[in-house]
């Protein structure tokens, strides 16, 4: 039964998709990306400031790169975009920097500047005091370097080219895997973080950290666990342990899921031996690799971690067929 279900659910998914956003011939990655036709990629502006590195690491996260403009179009195409839709800001970071080598400016993808649009304000780049290495746009145009530590606007880019699309999951995100039998899609982390970091990851691909809902979830994610090759990843981080969706709320003094739950609302609530036992140095949840629950440093301890995210164009199959 559970393969025909799949059968049908793959059908008609296919026949939704091809009246649906969900391809790369409609232009649409995500609902907060602008297509520009100008230049045939999608366009994130972030509002919420940050140092270049986050920036890099947030685009990164979200399946984009950093923007850099790579010619007078794209400068201008973009720059009109900004000023059209942020006229308030005077320049954003790019993805443009010399942290490499000094003075070798280069892109978040090894680009040299002389191979892209390369121009810079009167008297720049002059590097002052030493700590420019990264690289702010203005919005007439021109280029400046600045410290990474500063905080700046930036904009994401994902190419039209650059797109593909997971059709079981209506996800740009290919390693996302629809399980039949709970109706949703889930992706193991093999990149280690903290539990807020991988809070992050999760919801900059449009997901959350999974949340177990039943004994059945639990089992899935057990299975999950024990075929990803995780002894393949090295470098310091805890073992035995993935981050999952629960953290303790001190407000109302018991452990409650990302979404607001008792883990027993949620559904699930089967603690491992002597668990939770960390006190206040342990207040993020995770599960054992056997699938019991175990408290754990929100800061201090980079594990792997399961990222969970519904599909509405299944929902509104079984909704449609009760199946």
């Amino acid at each position: 039964m559970a393969f025909v279900k799949y059968l049908f659910i793959l059908l008609f998914i296919n026949s939704v998709l091809q009246f649906t956003y969900g391809q790369p011939q409609i232009k649409h990655f995500r609902d907060d990306y602008k297509y520009l036709e100008g230049t045939s990629s999608f366009y994130k502006i972030h509002t919420i400031q940050k140092t270049w590195e986050q920036a890099k690491k947030r685009c990164a996260l979200e399946g984009a790169t950093l923007f850099y403009p790579e010619d007078q179009n794209e400068v201008d195409v973009v720059l009109a975009h900004l000023k059209e839709t942020q006229p308030m800001y005077a320049w954003i970071f790019v993805g443009i920097s010399s942290k490499l080598a000094k003075g070798v400016f280069t892109t978040v993808d090894g680009v040299a500047i002389r191979h892209i649009y390369n121009r810079w304000g009167h008297g720049e780049p002059n590097d002052a005091n030493g700590e420019e290495d990264c690289v702010i746009l203005r919005k007439e145009g021109t280029y400046n370097d600045e410290k990474c530590s500063n905080k700046f606007p930036f904009i994401c880019k994902k190419t039209l080219q650059s797109l593909k699309w997971n059709e079981e999951c209506n996800t740009p995100y290919l390693d996302y895997k629809y399980n039949v039998d709970l109706g949703r899609c889930y992706k193991f982390h093999l990149h280690p973080l903290t539990w807020r970091e991988a809070v992050e990851a999760c919801d900059a691909e449009q997901a959350y950290l999974a949340i177990i809902n039943s004994q059945q979830e639990a089992s899935h994610l057990v299975n999950i666990t024990a075929s990803a090759p995780k002894d393949k990843v090295q470098g310091w981080y805890l073992r035995g342990a993935v981050h999952l969706g629960f953290n303790y709320d001190t407000t109302e003094e018991d452990w409650r899921t990302t979404t607001g739950e008792t883990l027993e609302q949620a559904g699930y609530a089967m603690w491992g031996n002597y668990q939770p036992d960390g006190g206040e140095s342990e207040r993020c949840g995770s599960m054992f690799y056997n699938g019991h629950l175990n408290d754990i440093g929100c800061e201090g301890h980079k594990c792997f971690f399961i990222c969970e995210k519904e599909n509405e164009l299944l929902s509104l199959f079984d909704d449609r067929f009760g199946i």
